[in-house]
């Protein structure tokens, strides 16, 4: 029971960390750049999770597999194109690529988790049976995305009152404007 627990632990660790590897790369401002990073650890994602499963993997089958499943949607090359757009159109296509970037990988590692999990290959993975499942859990992929940001946010907030504790210990702003600073900052995550 333990090496199960050891195994699914790793492979959470793998697709929380591809998923912030592939936000990072939708940051990309250049259009079908980023749609290219994104596979690329979309695909080393799934080749990690086949080694934890103890399952070959082929690259050729991979590339297949998330083309069908994620491959270059709509949607997704519409936010890549925007990022063409200077200004706003940059921002808004980077935001939105990040958030579909990030859920779209957290689909497929659940999807080729299960699926590795049942003794599944690469080569036995029939696209047209996980599709609608593959849609469910980009939907779910937004909320961890969200949820992963939400989180970045409070660390960045705990960090800034580090910061402001050292300043007020520098002597550079008093303990009134510390705690009244420290309060403000509190409330941004209590109410996130």
């Amino acid at each position: 029971m333990e090496v199960n627990e050891g195994k699914n632990r790793n492979v959470e660790t793998i697709i929380k960390n591809h998923i912030v590897y592939s936000m990072t790369a939708a940051m990309i401002p250049i259009p079908l750049v980023d749609i290219t990073a994104v596979t690329a650890i979309q695909l080393d994602m799934i080749k990690q999770i086949a080694s934890a499963h103890g399952v070959q993997f082929d690259q050729d089958a991979g590339k297949a597999l998330v083309s069908s499943l994620a491959g270059a949607t709509f949607a997704r090359l519409c936010a890549s194109a925007v990022k063409a757009i200077p200004g706003v159109g940059t921002i808004v296509g980077i935001s939105t690529q990040v958030a579909l970037s990030g859920a779209s990988t957290y689909a497929l590692g659940k999807i080729f988790d299960a699926h590795f999990a049942q003794r599944g290959s690469i080569f036995d993975l029939r696209v047209e049976r996980v599709k609608s499942k593959y849609d469910e859990l980009v939907e779910k992929g937004k909320d961890v995305v969200r949820s992963f940001v939400d989180e970045r946010k409070a660390e960045d907030i705990f960090a800034t009152i580090a910061k402001l504790k050292e300043l007020k210990d520098a002597g550079a702003i008093t303990e009134e404007d510390f705690e009244q600073t420290k309060q403000r900052l509190l409330e941004k995550i209590a109410s996130a």
